[in-house]
């Protein structure tokens, strides 16, 4: 095992071939026919359903899972996939403990919903296994539209207008199409590369050119889209980081939870992937338990997540922070960060709890650390952009923003909440909401 000189506790291959292909593997794995006729059955197929108005792209739940009780996963995927395109990755990474599952019937009565999100899991699986693509794009409009950033808002807004008969191009300022699917969500959720498969699936709708390698900024700026295209959407995410702001956070060993967990999606081979002895996270939401989960899957033997407020405030769900547990990871709250100490590679750092107002109590503690990672929220970055609002793309509508022709969606514009289900449900509507306003033009 080599370590790096400045932080020698930070080294790849703690953990045999074995151990890596074991601790990540499907955290769930799909469910049989057997089994999901018997999940399918203990649906009440409710007439006013609530777990529809807690799905952000409205899936009509009911009639899929009822289209699985009667033997027709196909049908069940289309009534998936006409909502929700990425239906495959949200089935694998969407809350549904905090959405569809916690508004179930069966949750409220008995304390056990039904299994909403293996069940989407298992009708898209089948048809995204059987080939081709169910959609069929319009008539040529003669219309161009320009996606910028090809995440889940960008890939369900350039597939809905590639619908309606439109040209699109997607640009990502990354190699590889995906965004959050593919950078950002723990390898243990979608193992086997199913982010790249998907994309490469909702592709083949046709009239879609995929642009990696190009920045808005950088390659390209919003004015020359606009004067080529008919409309934009920007789909860009959230590209900068936050800090901590505390003595000591260039050290050696701290860096950004995102680009750790970029890292480990891209290794070609995860005991190549360094990780530390005494692994230390800073964060309260998905990245920061995913960040936290995988660096204890990849051998790290101490590792503790810090968060500044109750756990009743954390962003991740009881769920996740259950998993987390459940992995080994320690959760402490109510503290945050005022030093990270260490001669040159970080080797402690210092905490002060704090009342969940954080105000300072005095009370210190230190924790050993040969890492630490930051998962403390993202920004928006880029200064050619429609006026922000919060710190982000300002939209009205189906995400219209200050700019004539030019719409917006996902992490990157204001008022929404940072999940992919919410994403591709802004995609979806931006789409629409172009299209009528391209046709209305004449």
């Amino acid at each position: 095992m080599a370590a790096n000189a400045l932080t020698p506790g930070i080294v790849a291959g703690r953990l045999s071939p074995r151990d890596y292909a074991t601790n990540f593997t499907d955290l769930h794995p799909p469910l049989d026919p057997h089994e999901a006729q018997v999940a399918a059955d203990r649906c009440y197929f409710c007439h006013d359903a609530p777990c529809i108005a807690a799905c952000p792209t409205a899936i009509d739940i009911p009639l899929f899972i009822r289209q699985i009780a009667t033997g027709t996963p196909e049908a069940a995927a289309m009534t998936i996939f006409s909502q929700n395109i990425l239906g495959g990755m949200c089935a694998r990474v969407c809350p549904t403990e905090t959405l569809c599952e916690e508004a179930c019937v069966r949750e409220t009565a008995e304390g056990q919903p039904v299994r909403i999100g293996q069940l989407q899991r298992h009708a898209t699986d089948r048809l995204m296994a059987a080939g081709g693509h169910p959609f069929t794009r319009a008539a040529p409009t003669g219309r161009r539209v320009a996606v910028v950033g090809a995440g889940p808002a960008g890939l369900a807004c350039a597939h809905r207008l590639a619908m309606k008969g439109h040209e699109v191009v997607i640009l990502d300022a990354r190699q590889r199409p995906g965004g959050l699917n593919e950078y950002g969500i723990a390898a243990y959720k979608t193992p086997g590369g199913f982010a790249q498969a998907e994309v490469d699936w909702l592709l083949r709708i046709g009239g879609i050119t995929m642009r990696t390698g190009v920045m808005l900024g950088r390659d390209v700026t919003l004015a020359d889209l606009r004067a080529e295209h008919d409309a934009v959407f920007l789909g860009i995410g959230l590209g900068g980081v936050g800090t901590l702001g505390t003595p000591g956070e260039d050290r050696d060993g701290v860096a950004d939870a995102v680009g750790f967990i970029a890292d480990l999606r891209q290794a070609a081979d995860l005991a190549a992937l360094p990780v530390g002895r005494d692994v230390v996270v800073i964060g309260g939401g998905m990245t920061a338990i995913d960040a936290a989960v995988q660096a204890r899957l990849l051998g790290a033997l101490n590792v503790t997540l810090v968060y500044r407020r109750s756990r009743e405030r954390m962003n991740a769900s009881r769920y996740e922070q259950d998993l987390a547990a459940s992995k080994g990871v320690h959760i402490i709250t109510n503290a945050q960060p005022v030093a990270i100490h260490g001669n040159g590679a970080v080797r402690e750092v210092e905490f002060e709890y704090v009342d969940d107002d954080l105000t300072p109590t005095g009370v210190r503690f230190r924790l050993a650390a040969d890492q630490v990672l930051r998962a403390i929220g993202q920004r928006l970055a880029g200064d050619d952009l429609p006026a922000l609002a919060q710190g982000r793309i300002a939209v009205t509508g189906a995400g219209r923003s200050s700019l004539p022709g030019v719409w917006a969606g996902g992490d990157c514009a204001a008022g929404g909440e940072d999940l992919t289900v919410t994403a591709v449900a802004e995609g979806r509507d931006a789409a629409e909401d172009i299209h009528a306003t391209l046709m209305a033009e004449g």
